[in-house]
């Protein structure tokens, strides 16, 4: 029998009502004969009424009582409080993280000693405005996409993860986007990233400025990513860094799709019905939003201005 560590770093902002009922789905997983131990991570201290509630929900929680390198931070003081447990595989959640009952058991079936993260495809449970809806069909394009990619990064690295790299690598406490300079490194290393069966089901932003700090937040990391470069190249592995390339490029001018998504509305109302109109005007106001919070992002980084990391509203 092997064992799994759940770690989800918590910010200061998640109300209680959340993190209770993610305990309470994070318990009901289906683990296999691995013994399962569940760790959140809280910035603040042990005085917190969270912290309280999620240990009376039966999972360990760790309040380190500060905020040093955020959600990296939170995750590699996590790997130092579990370094006695030893766990084979560690999974890393967020908080509005629903994944499917056997996530992890795909996840794990998946594992190799090549692989670093195994996860699956991404899906959104709280399509109620319009943003919403736009990044509800950018997670079904990324689901298609990741199946070809040679750059697999999932979001916030929430997946299984094998405890070698991740012990060992640990992430970057001094970079804006901590997964995706962690899946970078060991790409660059030659390692893989496995797409599984099962599906992880989480919260799209449903505030426009919400949005717009996120996107503008992963726009900055993406181009913190450039000093990889030569890593990149390095890798040999031709693929990968052609798919690196343009999720650093492409990605950052997404007015260039919008003409090809003018011509969606058809397909979407024969596939959604009337809610296919309110996706299509989702996707368009999407599509200006990114590109809003690319060039927003852009010039913070030309003028090395730090981005501002905000808590994303939840729906309950």
């Amino acid at each position: 029998m092997g064992r799994i560590a759940i770690i989800v770093p918590v910010s200061v902002h998640e109300p209680i009502n959340t993190l209770v009922k993610s305990a309470q789905h994070l318990k009901g997983l289906d683990s296999g004969d691995h013994q399962v131990k569940i760790l959140y991570i809280f910035d603040g201290d042990e005085k917190d009424e969270r912290v309280t509630a999620l240990r009376e929900s039966g999972v360990d929680v760790l309040a380190r009582n500060t905020n040093r390198g955020k959600r990296a931070g939170a995750i590699n003081d996590g790997l130092e409080f579990l370094k006695k447990y030893r766990p084979d595989f560690v999974a890393i959640f967020d908080a509005d993280s629903r994944p499917s009952r056997r996530f992890v058991v795909e996840c794990i079936r998946k594992m190799r000693s090549d692989v670093f993260i195994s996860s699956a495809k991404r899906e959104i449970i709280n399509p109620y405005t319009y943003v919403a809806e736009g990044v509800f069909i950018e997670y079904k394009l990324i689901g298609s996409l990741l199946r070809i990619s040679g750059f697999r990064q999932f979001n916030g690295l929430i997946g299984v993860l094998n405890q070698r790299y991740l012990f060992r690598y640990r992430l970057n406490e001094n970079c804006m986007t901590e997964d995706a300079d962690f899946s970078t490194r060991m790409h660059s290393l030659g390692l893989r990233a496995e797409l599984c069966d099962g599906a992880l089901f989480e919260q799209a932003p449903v505030k426009v400025e919400d949005f717009i700090s996120q996107r503008k937040r992963w726009y900055y990391g993406g181009m913190e990513l450039w000093k990889y470069f030569s890593d990149v190249i390095s890798s040999g592995n031709p693929k990968f860094v052609i798919s690196w390339i343009m999720a650093l490029t492409l990605t950052y001018f997404p007015l260039l799709f919008l003409i090809p998504s003018l011509l969606t509305l058809p397909s979407l109302v024969i596939r959604y019905g009337i809610r296919g109109i309110r996706v299509y005007v989702g996707l368009i106001t999407y599509i200006f939003i990114l590109q809003y919070s690319a060039i927003s992002a852009m010039l913070s980084f030309a003028r090395k201005e730090s981005i501002e990391w905000r808590a994303i509203g939840r729906v309950e």
